[in-house]
This record gives structure tokens, C-alpha cells and sequence, in this order.
């Protein structure tokens, strides 16, 4: 072969280059387009007026904060969601498609890969079909509801001033209507009400989380969107102490323990479980609970209480955790569930050495093995179970289903007892000990009749 001089190698060279330019932009057929470094915007999946989402459901995968012009594709697992071609956001940043569940679909989370293009992108989804647990059982209870007021969030039961005492509050910071209300527990009516004061910002102190301290005759609230805690009088709902903004960050629920003389409260977000004095009102060092997963932190969501055995349990909201706090020797222990996502209820059987956690994002309710950790049962309790509670009259857990709009009840094999029409949005509920449980619920506006209402749930 034979080497040609320079003059004609660079006649072959540019020759080349000019058939290679000639074939086409090459550097435009790239797979790897333009990026926004990152997802931008939001997407979700949901069905209309925030109802579940089950087999068979019509279901609005939509996205905002988009950018104009972006092609988005939709896909579960390997099939295209938008068969007839990928979505154009619009200019407003949005974008929208009903896709129907069909009737065979399996509960669970189910990952929508949105893919986009111009700028390329991609994030996953969870769109979560929940199980459809039919009402029954409604035969075996005596059920009686009252409406309150508007934005009810707990109960609480006082056996020393035989007396409810519900929260409220409506809206989002600053809060202006909230209140403290007590109520008949035989009747569900109102007995008094007193309206929070303001708050240094704006608004008032609103009340959110509620326990009784029968040892001192008042109640306990948590001010969540102030970060604090305030303290009432059961006979006449008149403020004892309203601690400073801060002092409580993220409060959720309170619960005391009266023999102990002492408060505590969960953080939402934060390891720490506060707790308070409740003789001298003054705060103490708080209990650190621990996660035992890898760079994750526990963040305490409800509390239960068996002041006989100093037993606190609570479950974590940001890991898929529940913790067993012996109060007597302040020993932590620390389960990770599997098969939980948004865990958030719990509640503790001593009898058995039971505990009960309530899984939102996987609908299920879980039976742990209190000393243990171990999973004894797993059950699908409905859509959004947000908060359990267990008597130990009829030794049944009954779970708030926010999404469902139910309570279910539990035996401790696992076993559904009943699961009964509770209105709109199922938000708190607690046994008294006599074999009653009262429970609250919200509303989806100002003219549901079957929201903002306060129940007693007895067996026959």
C-alpha cells in the first residue's frame, strides 16, 4: 500500500470531512440532549376530590412547576401510560392525564416513571391503589355521632370530670378560629368551649393534640403551628400556662402519666420525645429515640401510655420504625417494620405485650411483638391509616382510615372484627378504659354533614 505525499493526504482529509458533514449532523442524533440537572416541578397521582385510589378508579396523573414545552412520557413499568405520544407542558408550567386503573390492578405503590424530554429529566412517582374493605359489622356496635365544630383534630376522655375535651383548628398559619372544646360523653354535646389566645405573630394558639392530667384536674394541649404547649383547666377551660413560642418544636400528641407527674410530647419530625413536668410546669430533659437505619433520623408521630408498666410507644414518621420506651429504667428500644411506609399510629396492648402501628403510605395495620420488634401479623386495613388505639375492655385495636372514611376493627390475631362508616376523613381516636372509644373526624368543607364530628364506638 502505498503512502500518499502530504499535499494529497490533506485533499483525502478534507475530502472526508466534507462527506462526513455531508451524512449529517451527527452531533444532533445524540441521545444525551440537553438536561435541567435535576427533575423540576412537581407530579402526582390522584383521584378526584381526594378520594382513594382502587382498582378500577380513574386517576389524574398531573404535573406543575414544569417547563413549557417540555415532552413528558409516562410509563408503569415497561408500558407507555401516553400511547398516543408524549405531553406538551404547557405554558403555565402543567400538565394532565387520566389514566384508569383497571379492575385487576394489585394493591400497593405503584411506580410511575415520568420521563421528560427538551429538557431531559426524570423522576418516579408512587401511584398507591389501595385495598377496598367493604363496611360490616356496623350490627355489632352502638354507634353514636354529634357534630362539634369546624376543624376537629383530637379527644381526649377524663374519667375524673367524666367529660371529653376535643381540639379544633381551622386553616393553614396564621390560625384565627381554633378552640377548645368539652363535650357530654354520654350525650356528644357541647358542654363549654373556649377560644385559644393570640398569638405574638398572628392568629391565636391553636390547639391540635389534647391529653387529660386527672391528677391535676386540667388538660394539655400542643400549639403545633407555634412550636409550644399549653395547659387548661378541666372545670372551666381557663388557661393555667401557655409556654413560650419554641418550646416544643412540631408538637403532635401529648400524653401524661399522672403517677409520674409528667407530659410527654412527640416532635413530627424530630427524635425527641419532650417531656414536662406536670406539677411545676417546667420542662425537662427530653427522651432521644434513636433509628436504627443508616443516616436516617426517627421522627416520634402518635404516643401511647400504660403508666401501670411505664410503657410509652410511638412510631416514627420518617423511617419505617416504631420504638418501646421503658419509662422505669429509660431503656429505647427500636424496631425497623418491614412492609411499612408512613408509619404513623401506634398503640400498646400490656395484657398481650402487643404493639399496634399504623402504616399510611402502605395501608396496612401492623401487630408487633412489644419486647421483640417481631411482625406477628400484616394487615390491609384500608386507605390512609392514620391513628389506632386499643381496648382492652373488648380487646379489639380500631384504626382511623383517613382516606376511606372508616374504623376498623382489629382482634389481636389480626382478624377484621367490623369496619364501620366513620364519615369524613377519620383523623384521631382513643379508648377510655370501659370499653368505649371516641373518635373525631374532619370535614372536606363547610357544608359536610358527615364532618367535624365527635363519635362513641361501644360493642353490643
Amino acid at each position: 500500500m502505498a503512502i500518499p505525499n502530504r499535499r494529497h493526504a490533506r485533499a483525502l482529509f478534507g475530502a472526508s470531512i466534507l462527506a462526513l458533514l455531508a451524512s449529517g449532523p451527527l452531533l444532533a442524533d445524540t441521545i444525551f440532549t440537553p438536561t435541567s440537572d435535576g427533575f423540576i416541578g412537581d407530579v402526582s397521582a390522584a383521584a378526584p376530590d381526594r378520594a382513594p385510589i382502587y382498582a378500577g378508579t380513574t386517576v389524574a396523573i398531573q404535573g406543575e412547576g414544569l417547563t413549557p414545552g417540555q415532552q413528558i412520557t409516562l410509563m408503569r413499568g415497561t408500558t407507555v401510560l401516553n400511547a398516543d405520544g408524549p405531553l406538551t407542558v404547557a405554558q403555565d408550567g402543567t400538565f394532565s392525564l387520566d389514566v384508569t386503573v383497571d379492575e385487576d390492578a394489585a394493591t400497593g405503590l405503584h411506580p410511575i416513571v415520568v420521563i421528560g424530554e427538551n429538557p431531559a429529566a426524570a423522576t418516579v412517582v408512587d401511584l398507591k391503589v389501595s385495598p377496598e374493605i367493604p363496611v360490616s359489622g356496623q350490627d355489632k356496635f352502638a354507634i353514636l355521632s354529634q357534630p362539634v365544630t369546624r376543624g376537629l383534630y383530637q379527644v381526649a376522655y377524663s374519667p375524673k370530670s367524666d367529660a371529653l375535651f376535643v381540639t379544633s383548628a381551622v386553616g393553614r398559619p396564621p390560625v384565627r378560629q381554633s378552640a377548645l372544646v368539652k363535650v357530654n360523653p354520654d350525650t356528644l354535646e357541647t358542654i363549654a368551649s373556649v377560644t385559644p389566645e393570640a398569638a405574638p405573630a398572628d392568629g391565636v394558639f391553636a390547639v391540635y393534640g389534647v391529653a387529660v392530667d386527672d391528677a391535676n384536674g386540667t388538660v394539655w394541649v400542643t400549639n403545633t403551628r407555634q412550636d409550644t404547649v399549653a395547659v387548661y383547666r378541666q372545670d372551666d377551660l381557663s388557661l393555667v400556662k401557655q409556654f413560650e413560642p419554641g418550646a416544643a418544636p412540631h408538637p403532635r400528641d401529648v400524653v401524661i402519666d399522672g403517677d409520674r407527674g409528667r407530659a410527654y410530647v412527640s416532635t413530627s419530625m424530630g427524635p425527641e420525645i419532650l417531656v414536662f413536668d406536670t406539677r411545676m410546669m417546667e420542662q425537662l430533659d427530653p427522651i432521644t429515640v434513636p433509628s436504627t437505619i443508616r443516616g436516617e433520623e426517627f421522627g416520634t408521630m402518635a404516643l401511647d401510655l400504660d403508666a401501670r408498666t411505664g410503657t410509652l410507644v410511638t412510631a416514627s414518621l420518617n423511617t419505617p420504625e416504631a420504638a418501646v420506651i421503658d419509662l422505669n429504667s429509660g431503656a429505647v428500644k427500636v424496631f425497623a417494620i418491614k412492609g411499612a411506609q408512613g408509619t404513623a399510629g401506634a398503640a400498646y396492648d400490656a395484657g398481650d405485650g402487643l404493639l399496634f402501628v399504623t402504616a399510611q403510605k402502605t395501608d396496612n395495620l401492623l401487630i408487633l411483638k412489644a419486647d421483640t420488634g417481631e411482625v406477628l401479623h400484616d394487615v390491609d386495613i384500608g386507605a390512609g391509616p392514620l391513628n389506632v388505639t386499643f381496648d382492652p375492655v373488648s380487646r379489639h385495636a380500631f384504626v382511623a382510615n383517613r382516606g376511606s372514611g372508616t374504623i376498623t376493627v382489629v382482634d389481636t390475631e389480626g382478624r377484621i372484627v367490623a369496619n364501620l362508616d366513620a364519615g369524613s376523613f377519620p383523623n384521631q381516636l382513643r379508648a377510655d378504659g370501659k370499653g368505649n372509644v371516641y373518635a373525631v373526624n374532619k370535614s372536606r368543607g363547610e357544608d359536610d354533614e358527615a364532618g367535624d364530628r365527635v363519635w362513641r364506638i361501644h360493642a353490643n
